[in-house]
């Protein structure tokens, strides 16, 4: 009689050389990903520059990739809701979020208790674009330049008030440390959103504020509000006559980083998968109506991968804390 083990050890090699006769390695008989669709997380509202710009790449995702990319808005909590959402997902390249960077990065030095950790529990895949911001002025304060408005604020101590859309947010952060290295003791104003803060701009309730040119260009255009200079280290194609900040002597750190927009997934997402999804992002970014779409919105295409996305975050992450720190913000 035929020993139990060596009858199941017979099958499994007669199996193994079945599927070597038909070109199948033990990889390849796994189903091919992506066999369904796939659920791009947006942790924030439906309407808003991150979930136009998802689902213009998810569009894009789709037909390269033969199957369709469903948007889901999870917002709230700045973005931690939805992020925490696909870091506790299965790690099967079925489940993504495309973020910015405040809940990618920022939120781990501004929130006492964050339910995921990034580095822990999700994997960087692309880094889309740079959210670059302009800082804008009432037309009654007496600037056209960086360094006017940094000499105006010091020369007016505690007389001037600078906007932002939270706590925390980047306009915060460079207004905190404006007002820090200038000796100013601005008053900072957070607002429940851009357009609110631009309101009160327009209408003189604050001096400043850094704004998305989505938002801000229309106004400039108006000559309600005067664009002094854009963050980052290159010029919006979108208002190419506005210079950088750094270009024009403001050479701190605070200046000189942006906001970004990017894609993650779950941590231990298998590295093909990963790879395959930076490659038809980048593919889908370098197409000319996603190109022209992303600079009307006011940001910068980045041509990235998961290596160096990586390397981009760990350059920026103690950038962030050291201005999160010097703000004195922190939140529960």
């Amino acid at each position: 009689m035929t020993h139990p083990t060596t009858s199941r050890r017979a099958w499994l090699c007669a199996a193994a050389s079945a599927a070597a006769l038909c070109g199948i390695s033990p990889a390849q008989a796994q189903p091919a990903w992506p066999s369904k669709p796939i659920r791009m997380v947006v942790p924030f509202a439906a309407g808003g520059a991150t979930d136009v710009l998802a689902r213009v790449i998810g569009e894009k995702l789709a037909a390269g990739l033969g199957q369709p990319v469903i948007i889901d808005n999870k917002p709230g909590a700045a973005g931690i809701i939805g992020t925490d959402a696909v870091a506790k997902a299965a790690p099967d390249g079925y489940t993504i979020v495309l973020s910015l960077s405040n809940s990618l990065l920022t939120n781990q030095f501004l929130y006492e208790k964050l339910p995921y950790d990034t580095q822990r529990d999700l994997t960087l895949v692309y880094q889309i674009a740079m959210a670059p911001l302009v800082l804008v002025v009432h037309p009654s304060v007496p600037v056209k330049t960086g360094p006017e408005l940094l000499q105006y604020a010091s020369a007016h101590k505690g007389k001037l008030a600078y906007g932002s859309y939270g706590v925390g947010a980047y306009p915060h952060l460079a207004g905190a440390h404006m007002s820090l290295t200038q000796k100013a003791d601005m008053n900072h104003v957070a607002y429940k959103g851009e357009a609110p803060m631009l309101q009160d701009l327009i209408g003189g309730q604050i001096q400043m504020a850094y704004a998305s040119a989505l938002v801000a260009k229309p106004h400039v255009e108006a000559g309600k509000l005067k664009a002094i200079g854009v963050t980052g280290e290159r010029r919006m194609s979108t208002l190419p006559n506005v210079p950088t900040l750094a270009e024009q002597g403001l050479k701190d750190e605070a200046y000189r980083v942006t906001g970004w927009l990017a894609i993650a997934a779950p941590a231990n997402t298998p590295k093909p998968i990963v790879q395959r999804l930076a490659d038809e992002v980048r593919k889908a970014t370098q197409q000319p109506d996603v190109q022209a779409k992303v600079a009307a919105m006011g940001f910068e295409i980045k041509d990235s991968s998961p290596e160096a996305f990586a390397a981009a975050y760990q350059k920026e992450r103690p950038i962030w804390e050291r201005l999160i720190k010097q703000s004195g913000a922190k939140l529960e």
